[in-house]
């Protein structure tokens, strides 16, 4: 019995480490999917956090919150530095991730524009630590202090990564467009896909709209961006040949409208646009399997540890 009691007690501390993990999981898994672009290398981040935070002294952190989200921090830090040597051998362009937003609106619920596709790719050019400053300040609103003793940075410092990436951001980032025209203009776009219209595509893409297909060398998958709004109208409608009798379909991805294909019930391309006063001026291809399945497995990312969450 006496060695019962010991056994009990790490179990309850236990569950009650795994019931403050879950508590601050969609948080964790936010601040990660924004340094990193990837839901797959977000939920490995996640995952590893919940180890270090088994094997920490938990009765000596005084805020779990900042203990896992420095932590959380850090490690995406670590995986951002290894994984731009990987996206170099990519084949083709390489695009984020998408997260549905729609299965957990508190990924984006946090002042969701830095989850932007748009946003994610300018944040691809900044380096792991001055990206991690800018999500920190501007998706989760964190003071200065904090993010300097997460980064292991002085204040001032802080102050100025941030202020240098906001700056970027504000020069290569268009103006949004209206949410709702954004979706009349996608649902368009959708309607005339699938119909194989040309001119009708044409109508609703800007003159210098640019298509990037993500297909890291499968067959059927450009490997330059296609300029022009006849070009990408052309391949547009030629892409009906890969997916035979598919289904077309307006999804969220990332806080905003999105199109997703899919045949027999599997997804096999998404696309996100971004919008001009002109028109659609940005296509954005997923067309990876492994990418399209992180997104439909993006649904259970606040699952328990039975079926898809993190795991003791």
């Amino acid at each position: 019995m006496d060695d019962e009691r010991p056994l009990k007690e790490l179990d309850a501390g236990l569950e009650a480490a795994a019931d403050v993990f879950q508590g601050l999981r969609p948080r964790l898994f936010g601040i990660a999917y924004r340094v990193l672009g990837s839901v797959s290398e977000a939920e490995d981040v996640v995952q590893d956090a919940w180890v270090r935070w088994q094997g920490a002294d938990r009765g000596a952190v005084l805020d779990p919150g900042a203990f896992l989200a420095k932590t959380t921090t850090r490690l995406a830090i670590n995986v951002a530095q290894s994984a731009r040597v990987r996206r170099e051998a990519y084949v083709g362009p390489w695009l984020p991730e998408f997260v549905d937003t729609r299965v957990d609106p508190q990924v984006g619920a946090e002042r969701g524009e830095a989850l932007e596709l748009a946003v994610l790719l300018v944040l691809e050019k900044l380096n792991p630590v001055e990206r991690a400053a800018y999500v920190l300040r501007e998706a989760f609103d964190y003071p200065y202090d904090e993010i300097a003793g997460m980064l292991q940075l002085g204040q001032a410092n802080t102050r100025q990564i941030v202020s240098r990436a906001r700056k970027r951001l504000a020069a290569e980032r268009r103006a949004p467009v209206d949410t709702a025209e954004h979706r009349r203009l996608l649902e368009a776009f959708v309607a005339a896909a699938r119909d194989g219209d040309v001119a009708a595509l044409e109508d609703v893409l800007s003159a210098d709209v640019v298509a990037y297909a993500d297909g890291n060398g499968m067959r059927g998958a450009a490997r330059l961006a296609v300029l022009g709004a006849g070009r990408v109208a052309m391949i547009t409608v030629f892409a009906k040949k890969f997916f035979p009798g598919a289904d077309y379909g307006i999804v969220e991805a990332n806080g905003g409208p999105a199109l997703l294909i899919a045949q027999d019930g599997t997804a096999v391309a998404l696309m996100s646009a971004t919008v001009g006063p002109d028109g659609i001026d940005g296509l954005y291809w997923i067309l990876t399997p492994e990418k399209l399945r992180a997104y439909e497995r993006s649904a259970n990312r606040l699952a328990g540890p039975s079926d898809g969450g993190f795991h003791e």
